[in-house]
């Protein structure tokens, strides 16, 4: 398995620029290429479910055998005329808005809704491990904390269509950070070869609190 910081964020350098899902798959790309890799299965988790189908669809699927899909964020989440399914832009304005008021204090909300803390915590969450995640969120840059929101915002519709490799879905259906019913369940249809997993009652995390369910989807997608 290989793993790879975004821009931003980790121990990936912090630009001030460059925080928009085309530069995300030039990334990725430069990547691929660098490790000079065939047959690889991207995976993509919230964000970086964007990343996987921006690469997918502007580079092709020459070195990618299938794509995974965790919290998705296509197909587009901004609620539009033509897009009523999607989720009103005033709530991404308060989102930067509280970044810009105390950071620290929107990863507290943040991070309670991407574990549904109410439900989960403690017997699927524990308190060390939503530290853990805070204090990853926290070593962030926030000028990218910030920035990235808009990215949220990207329409993913045209690239759909352009996935050419079986793709996987597992989305959380009482993911409260990106709703289910305005993205992952509007993906069958969109992508030509996808299989979608919902977890029942899963939170946006579902790698973590429903980590079994997740494993045995992707172990029969991997060795199919």
């Amino acid at each position: 398995m290989i793993t790879y910081d975004r821009r931003g964020f980790g121990q990936s350098a912090k630009p001030a620029a460059g925080f928009d899902y085309d530069t995300f798959a030039s990334d990725l790309n430069v990547l691929l290429e660098h490790l000079n890799l065939t047959g690889a299965v991207l995976a993509g988790f919230s964000m970086g479910t964007g990343e996987v189908t921006r690469y997918l669809a502007g580079y092709g699927s020459a070195r990618i055998a299938k794509a995974v899909l965790i919290g998705a964020i296509p197909p587009f989440v901004l609620q539009t005329a033509d897009n009523p399914e999607g989720v009103d832009g005033q709530v991404f304005e308060g989102i930067k808005a509280a970044i810009i008021k105390d950071r620290y204090a929107y990863f507290g909300d943040f991070f309670d809704n991407f574990y549904n803390t109410d439900t989960f915590s403690p017997d699927r969450i524990s308190e060390r491990a939503w530290d853990a995640s805070f204090q990853t969120a926290v070593g962030a840059s926030p000028f990218a904390t910030y920035a990235c929101v808009d990215t949220w915002l990207t329409d993913f519709r045209e690239d759909l269509p352009r996935i050419g490799v079986p793709t996987l879905v597992i989305h959380g259906t009482a993911d409260r950070i990106l709703p289910y019913d305005a993205t992952a369940k509007r993906l069958p249809g969109l992508i030509k070869d996808l299989r979608l997993v919902p977890v029942e009652g899963g939170p946006h995390n579902v790698c973590w609190t429903h980590s079994d369910e997740v494993n045995a989807a992707l172990l029969e997608f991997l060795t199919a």
